[in-house]
Formats: structure tokens, C-alpha cells, sequence
């Protein structure tokens, strides 16, 4: 095997192993936007007006980030995604029905 070949597989094997770990870290980087978005949000729930619902989003009316599947406002990708929130007036959520259960104050699977 030629050093040039050699060389090749080593870097593909290196690329292979550290592609995953890369791609994890860009997707945990808010966009500035994202970031602004989810600073108001942590102020308004903070001033304990409001609380994050989840489950009772609608597709792409999500308030923010929840999990996997959303990355912020206007990302959720179904109905009532579970891990989806929209902000809510503090004490309602859990009276809020949808078509798959009511909403819950943490991420539902």
C-alpha cells in the first residue's frame, strides 16, 4: 500500500469517528436568533406570568427549543408534538385538552 493510500484511509478513519461529535456540537449552537428568542422566553416565565405547556403546540407554532425534532420558535413538526411547548398563563396548562391528552409542564414522549 502507498503512503498516499495509506494516508487517505487514515484521514477518512479520523473524518468517520470525529463527524458525529462535530455535527452534535453545531446543532447544540443556538442561532443568534434562536438565542434572543429563548432569553425572552426564560424572562417571561421567570417574571411567573407564564409557563412553558407542552403537548398543546400546533405544528410550527411551537414558543421555542423543547428537545429533539425543534430547534426554536415555529419548529415543531406535528400537532401536539410532545416535546414541543408554546408559553401559557402560569396554572393553566395542565386544564388545556388536545385531541392526544392535556398539556403537561415537562416534555412528554
Amino acid at each position: 500500500m502507498t503512503n498516499r493510500v495509506l494516508s487517505t484511509l487514515i484521514l477518512g478513519a479520523f473524518a468517520t469517528v470525529l463527524n458525529p461529535a462535530l455535527v452534535a456540537h453545531a446543532q447544540d449552537a443556538p442561532s443568534p436568533e434562536a438565542q434572543k428568542i429563548r432569553e425572552h422566553n426564560t424572562k417571561l416565565v421567570k417574571s411567573g406570568k407564564v409557563e412553558p405547556c407542552f403537548g398543546v403546540a400546533l405544528k410550527g407554532k411551537n414558543d421555542c427549543f423543547a428537545g429533539a425534532g425543534t430547534t426554536c420558535a415555529g419548529t415543531s413538526t406535528a400537532d401536539y408534538q410532545g416535546n414541543a411547548f408554546r408559553l401559557v398563563p402560569k396554572g393553566t396548562c395542565t386544564a388545556i385538552q388536545t385531541p392526544k391528552g392535556n398539556g403537561t409542564l415537562s416534555p412528554k414522549a
